[in-house]
């Protein structure tokens, strides 16, 4: 392996006070030039990238760690990964993360994907082929690329179908994708289907992704399906997708009935479509969703109201303006409601006491963007959160009567990547 690195000195480069130590003491090379190259041999390719954050929450809001007083540098990115290629129609890739995120996650390494894909046909016109082991999954338009901050539109993804704190849910799952593409006059399609495959399940992070607590007895996954179809039409510039899903997961209790919940199923059934045009210097980005959640089985002496069957509705609406290739600007309107048939979560707080804001949320986001270098990347980003609390987390609100249901977040981003 070789790696290059050229340095070139200016008085004016100082090392980042903001960050924590570890984060700076690894980004500090980068500062010297525009990337870090390893050159291993041909067919093989190492990457990585480095992001730190910082957030401050008005009101008693907390949002990755403790947000409100003085603002948080809890959200931290480190991952690295390699692909290689050993002959035409084959490619191994794996990569590793280490990820804060205040309560959900303490930057313990893990592995978010590593597979196998097998290209079966690849001409200039078609291409079908297999990935096996942990693949990514195909949820809508950003999911595939979501863990390096140069690929996501803002700070935070949209919250409304991209939640934070279903991450490991969403990015990637254990088993088999399929994936198709066909190129012609009348437009491109790409299909990407998954199944069968395993969630993600196993540690209180996906606990508290689908049922916003930590519960004392344990969850499994059982055999889900994903699928995505992409249509890239003849306008140029404009392509519409489809994505679905089925996922599964079954609880089993730890104490009795007095003290657990039942040994339930809980059913997760998404539908997004997606529509995106793409400019020379801007884009405007639509994402609109219904989702069915069912949980049978879980009612018990302590959770007597636990079961539900519920649709829920989220959307977005995105545009982001390039002013030249270093500034760009985003502004997005966000709405989720866990529940179309109580948009204010008032029955949901009769019948269980949950607060009423748990239940949706309303957000505008104005962000900017700075591109420093190709391998440099600065953001900050303004959301006024004018109703709802969903997207917090309950490890940094331990008390969800504290929370305020208007709210606002700042956060600025600095990212690196090699």
């Amino acid at each position: 392996m070789r790696a290059s690195l050229s340095c070139r000195w200016s008085s004016s480069v100082r090392a980042p006070q903001s960050l924590p130590w570890w984060p700076a003491l690894v980004l500090w090379p980068g500062l010297c030039g525009p990337a870090l190259a390893f050159e291993v041999f041909e067919g093989f390719q190492v990457h990585g990238f480095l992001t730190q954050g910082y957030f401050l929450t008005s009101k008693n809001n907390n949002l990755f760690g403790e947000s409100t007083d003085g603002g948080s540098l809890g959200f931290t990115e480190i991952g690295a990964n390699a692909s290689w290629v050993p002959r035409p129609d084959v490619q191994l890739a794996i990569q590793g993360l280490s990820r804060r995120a205040g309560g959900a996650s303490e930057g313990e390494p893990e592995l978010d994907f590593a597979l196998l894909d097998y290209a079966a046909v690849e001409t200039v016109d078609r291409r079908l082929g297999v990935r096996a082991g942990r693949v990514r999954l195909p949820l809508g338009l950003y999911n595939d690329t979501r863990d390096v901050a140069f690929t996501r539109p803002s700070i935070l993804l949209p919250q409304s179908i991209y939640f934070d704190r279903a991450r490991e849910l969403a990015i990637s799952g254990d088993g088999i994708l399929f994936y198709a593409e066909e190129r012609g006059a009348w437009g491109n399609f790409m299909l990407d289907f998954a199944g069968p495959y395993f969630q993600r399940i196993g540690t209180e992070n996906a606990e508290f992704g689908i049922f916003g607590f930590e519960l004392p007895g344990d969850l499994e996954s059982r055999v889900s399906f994903m699928g995505r179809l992409i249509y890239e039409t003849p306008v140029q510039g404009l392509r519409l997708a489809i994505t679905g899903a089925r996922l599964l997961a079954k609880y089993n209790p730890r104490f009795d009935p007095s003290q657990d919940l039942g040994p339930g199923d809980d059913t997760f059934e998404p539908l997004i479509f997606s529509a995106q045009y793409e400019a020379e210097h801007w884009s405007l980005t639509g994402e609109y969703a219904r989702r069915r959640t069912k949980d049978e089985g879980f009612s018990s002496e302590a959770f007597p109201n636990f079961d539900l069957d519920i649709v829920g509705e989220s959307y977005y609406v995105q545009g982001i303006y390039r002013i030249d290739p270093h500034w760009e600007m985003v502004l997005r309107y966000d709405v989720f409601y866990a529940n179309v048939d109580d948009r204010d979560g008032s029955k949901t707080e009769a019948a269980t006491g949950t607060p009423s804001s748990f239940q949706f949320a309303k957000d505008w986001t104005f962000g900017v963007r700075y591109n420093i270098t190709p391998s440099w990347m600065a953001r900050a980003e303004y959301h006024n959160v004018y109703g709802g609390t969903v997207y917090l987390l309950s490890q940094d609100n331990p008390d969800p009567f504290a929370l305020d249901k208007k709210w606002d977040i700042f956060a600025l981003l600095l990212s690196y990547r090699f």
